[in-house]
């Protein structure tokens, strides 16, 4: 995918699966909604997302701060397209900056404008922050595919 193209499909896209390494040394794979932000001179839009502190990707992500993220669509093989992102992540536990990640991606999932949220699911994110982590993921390598342009030939 062209770089326009990868912005547009995760764009499109709802969940992504986030791959840390478990104690144990095996991958530990998780969904998590997100959002896209702006990264000042990043080609790119950056992947970020929250969670509970206290879950074991986070226990993960502070022994080793790599991930491997995947965000896949289609049904049948000439429709599969996804991106595969390996990045860096910053643990950012600032309970202002929580609460401001959480009402960006409860506000993106809602399919509404900024400030259009609910009170109670604003006042829900501000509730759950304290107990949160924003993940700020640094794209360092990625890989894509498009079955779509194939054309039939695989």
């Amino acid at each position: 995918m062209t770089e326009a193209e990868a912005a547009a499909f995760l764009d499109g896209q709802r969940t992504v699966v986030c791959a840390t390494i478990g104690p144990d040394g095996w991958p530990h794979l998780m969904p998590l909604w997100y959002v896209l932000r702006e990264a000042g001179d990043a080609p790119s839009p950056q992947l970020w997302s929250w969670t509970y502190a206290a879950s074991q990707k986070v226990k993960n992500l502070e022994r080793d701060p790599r991930a491997t993220l995947q965000v896949e669509t289609g049904e049948r093989y000439d429709q599969l397209r996804g991106l595969m992102l390996k990045a860096d992540v910053v643990v950012h536990r600032a309970e202002a900056d929580v609460a401001a990640l959480g009402m960006e991606i409860f506000t993106r999932y809602a399919g509404g404008e900024a400030g259009e949220l609910p009170d109670e699911v604003r006042e829900m994110v501000r509730a759950q922050a304290p107990k949160r982590v924003g993940l700020q993921f640094v794209e360092r390598e990625r890989a894509s595919w498009d079955h779509g342009k194939l054309g039939g030939a695989y």
